[in-house]
């Protein structure tokens, strides 16, 4: 089997489990999730951080072997997710950037319009641009045109951990898109992330799953396994499946017989 190199934007990645900050109940918990997770690329919501405070910045409980992955949750449009971008960059936070635009305050739905427009402005400024988008091929095909390093499609709304109800159009894009494909938002459980894997998606971003689970640490290194599992699976080729049944053993030739 060749080496299966995960790389975006020149970085190779041993991890294909992404993590979050969000939604815990208390944040110092974060590296212990980290560790168990084997996560490398940590995403923060920009609006999140306050370098100026004493104490309780989120920023404070983010291992420094992680990449960040500021996004630019609160976006509401192309201008203002770039604006969120260059202040990142400008803060530190470096190059990668994960783009969120959503002006759908039910369903939270990303603009698939001003998700492109601010990916080619900022693709065009030295961003490794990940976007947060629908499962829609044609977006994902702009995205690409546009400069993106990723896409990143939902499994279902953000935050419900309802799993992987866009399954055939991720299953499309994969087929289709020749950048990396991570599945972002609506990952319920361990077995949705492995399920994505072994469709073939390059990724899993997940956060509300781990982080309002009853243990998020021990549910960090779940998703770890699942993820590496499915990876693993997808590259051994699993088997065709059939209608009818098939003996795993010859039928024939039982107690002597011909």
């Amino acid at each position: 089997m060749k080496e299966d190199v995960f790389e975006i934007g020149g970085v190779a990645l041993e991890s294909r489990l992404f993590t979050g900050t969000g939604k815990y109940a208390d944040d110092a918990v974060i590296p212990a999730v980290c560790e168990a997770s084997g996560s490398e690329v940590v995403t923060v919501a920009l609006r999140r951080v306050d370098l100026d405070a004493v104490s309780g910045n989120v920023m404070d409980y983010i291992p420094r072997h992680m990449r960040l992955l500021p996004n630019t949750s609160g976006a509401r449009n192309a201008e203002e997710a770039v604006r969120i971008a260059r202040l990142a960059r400008a803060m530190g936070c470096g190059d990668w950037i994960k783009i969120e635009v959503i002006s759908d305050s039910r369903y939270l739905l990303p603009d698939g319009y001003e998700t492109c427009k601010a990916t080619e402005v900022l693709a065009a400024e030295g961003f490794v641009v990940l976007p947060y988008v629908n499962a829609d091929l044609y977006v994902a095909r702009s995205l690409v045109s546009a400069g993106a390093a990723a896409v990143m499609p939902l499994g279902a709304p953000i935050g419900t951990n309802r799993g992987l109800k866009t399954r055939e159009m991720v299953r499309i894009l994969i087929e289709e898109i020749d950048v990396p494909v991570i599945v972002d938002a609506g990952i319920g459980r361990p077995s949705e992330a492995c399920e994505a894997m072994e469709m073939g998606a390059d990724a899993c971003l997940v956060n509300t799953a781990i982080a309002t689970a009853g243990d998020p640490v021990a549910m960090a290194r779940a998703f770890g396994r699942a993820v590496r599992a499915g990876r693993e699976a997808y590259l051994a080729g699993p088997g065709a499946s059939r209608a009818l049944a098939a003996a795993s053993s010859p039928l024939t030739g039982f107690l002597g017989e011909g």
